[in-house]
């Protein structure tokens, strides 16, 4: 069975920076993806970055592109989301997400989910 187990997460002010882990147990997929997807209240989930395991690809949304990176230590199973000139709107509940196969933008095709991290961003 698959778990994500995510750490990192809090408060901060506009500009600052944050960093989310998150480790990875129990996958046997030959080609797996793991990314992050947030939440903010009263808005529906939204992919925020994914990465293909095995190639280490990133992809990003528009929203985050040049402000954030993912990236991962193979060698610890971890995920990371690097945030850097955090916005207000950048406020949700971030949540480590995978999935067997190809990666995809579509926060329902993936299986597996951590319980989730929040990040506040104050202005």
């Amino acid at each position: 069975q698959v778990q994500l187990v995510e750490s990192g997460g809090g408060s901060v002010q506009a500009g600052g920076s944050l960093r989310l882990s998150c480790a990875a147990s129990g996958y046997t997929y030959s080609s797996f993806c793991m990314g992050w997807f947030r939440q903010a209240p009263g808005k529906e989930r939204e992919w925020v970055a994914v990465l293909p395991i095995h190639t280490g690809t990133t992809y990003y949304a528009d929203s985050v592109k040049g402000r954030f990176t993912i990236s991962q230590d193979k060698a610890k199973n971890t995920l990371f989301l690097q945030m850097s000139s955090l916005k207000p709107e950048d406020t949700a509940m971030y949540y480590c997400a995978a999935r067997g196969g190809y990666c995809t933008t579509n926060y329902n095709q993936y299986n597996y989910w951590g319980q989730g991290t929040q990040v506040t961003v104050s202005s």
